[in-house]
């Protein structure tokens, strides 16, 4: 178990947000009397101005373009419950639990920003709800990411309150019921605090964190299984020579290429060359990789920056005591990272696809069998290994490759015009990890064939030792994979190493 995760005035790292989902750490709340001193300020601010009739968004007036209505101080109280009353609306499949706790995490670490005008009652119900392991039911879409995630964070409030449905020990309960288990009870939320909770960009930012920490280890995944074909295909290692990327310094790229020359050993003896140049999915293996290497930095500032902002509206400054109106819940850079990130990581799936196309044919896998199948000549002519895995595999590529088109660029005018130009964030959020689930599927069918083909070519009188790296790797798969020597059907395995994708189950070291 991972060191706590605390929520409070100190930035949260993506993968503080990704162990707290994964249940690899536990929560709690900062107990510095400054910092809840700042939070109760908040509120008390909004209450000093509620009793002047002070004029605030959202709490003395309609929501978006009913923002010119009036809302009368014996209605005030009622409103949040109308706002996430009236977004009960969502659809499309439900949050996994994983995907939950994470949106509960960045919504969390959004208002203890402290400039949200919420109680710390609510903060600390939250963080209760991620502790007992209370995760709401959120349907996927409704979203148009600006003015926030409103609907779906809806489901959020309103489980707070006692209200819809939650995930509570492995069942889908009442929230009002689970409550009563609990031994809580529910909030009833205070003006502003339903816009607050609402009003802002934690599902995209997430599952932004989900897709990043995805996408970091599928490079790594996709450089090692890289290295497995250069061996089964017999390719030339020289492509990835640090001189030669001393040639063209892009970071990322040259690390990708120290990753395949650390995994090749190419500082032992070198088997005999069988041609200058591979084929471009082995030889730019590092340029193709390592656009993605080299984005990670940037998708990285862009999520946690959103991730530890504060991100609804308007902003309550009690300190200067001021309400200051914006559109903070906009979610553009969240939204582009994650319009960038698939089209990064489907470049992973074409690169892996075209790796696996070269194993399988006899035209140009240099002396593997057909379709990578170990069958005895005699029985050859009635199987066909991985004939299948490999058109598989071209249907995974081509659907992930096909979701790449940005969501980013198809802002609708919604809310009678108010929201006239929005960000679309969730939905690129949710493409990106389907992409990725795409591009892990094609993973995991180009590791179990590499794992073949390294297994074949060990079968040759003159076969050479592995280098450490791969040896261990390949001794791991063929512990869980046996080679296939007889066609069955694969899906149960393709299936069990896209689990060990998901756990990050086999570690690399860094070069």
């Amino acid at each position: 178990m991972s060191e706590p995760v605390t929520f409070g005035p100190a930035p949260l790292s993506i993968e503080q947000v990704v162990a707290l989902a994964r249940l690899q750490a536990p929560t709690r709340l900062e107990q510095a009397p400054a910092w809840r001193e700042s939070i109760a300020r908040g509120a008390r601010f909004l209450d000093t101005l509620l009793a002047k009739e002070g004029v605030i968004y959202g709490v003395t007036t309609g929501y978006g373009d009913s923002c010119v209505v009036g809302v009368p101080a014996e209605h005030v109280e009622a409103l949040p419950r109308h706002l996430y009353t009236f977004h009960g609306c969502g659809l499309g499949e439900v949050l996994d639990a994983e995907a939950t706790r994470a949106v509960l995490a960045a919504r969390l670490q959004s208002l203890a920003f402290g400039m949200s005008g919420v109680r710390l009652e609510l903060l600390e119900r939250l963080q209760a709800f991620l502790a007992e392991g209370v995760l709401p039911i959120i349907p996927q879409e409704g979203s148009v990411g600006a003015s926030g995630d409103l609907t779906p964070l809806s489901y959020v409030a309103a489980a707070l309150c006692g209200e819809r449905e939650v995930l509570y020990q492995g069942e889908r309960r009442s929230s009002a019921e689970v409550h009563r288990a609990l031994g809580w009870q529910p909030l009833v939320l205070r003006p502003k605090e339903a816009l607050a909770l609402m009003n802002g960009t934690a599902v995209m930012t997430g599952l932004a964190c989900l897709a990043f920490s995805r996408a970091q280890y599928l490079l790594r995944l996709a450089t090692r299984i890289t290295a497995l074909n250069v061996l089964a295909l017999q390719g030339n290692p020289e492509h990835f020579d640090e001189r030669l990327f001393s040639a063209k310094p892009h970071p990322g790229q040259a690390q990708v290429a120290a990753w395949l020359r650390q995994d090749l050993a190419l500082d032992a003896p070198a088997a005999p060359l069988h041609r200058l140049q591979d084929r471009y999915s082995l030889r730019c293996a590092p340029h193709v990789l390592g656009v993605l290497a080299d984005s990670l930095g940037w998708l990285r500032g862009f999520i946690e920056t959103e991730l530890n902002s504060a991100n609804d509206n308007p902003i309550i400054d009690a300190e200067h005591e001021r309400v200051l109106h914006g559109g903070h819940f906009y979610g553009g850079h969240i939204a582009f990272a994650m319009d960038s990130l698939k089209t990064l990581v489907a470049n992973v799936a074409d690169l892996l696809d075209r790796q696996l196309a070269l194993l399988v044919d006899v035209r140009y896998n240099h002396g593997l069998p057909s379709n990578l199948s170990g069958a005895a000549p005699a029985r050859a002519m009635i199987n066909h290994g991985f004939k299948a895995v490999q058109i598989g595999a071209s249907a995974w590529t081509a659907e992930a490759l096909k979701l790449t088109m940005p969501a980013s660029v198809f802002s609708r005018s919604t809310e009678c015009h108010n929201q006239d130009k929005v960000s679309m964030g969730t939905i690129a959020a949710r493409d990106a990890l389907r992409v990725l689930a795409l591009t892990e599927q094609v993973a995991a069918a180009t590791l179990l064939a590499a794992n073949q083909g390294v297994w074949l070519r060990g079968q040759a009188h003159d076969a050479r030792p592995l280098p450490p790296a791969l040896a261990a790797m390949h001794e791991q798969l063929l512990g869980e994979f046996a080679p296939l020597e007889e066609d069955r059907a694969l899906e149960a395995e393709l299936r069990h190493c896209l689990e060990r994708i998901a756990a990050q189950h086999w570690e690399m070291a860094d070069a």
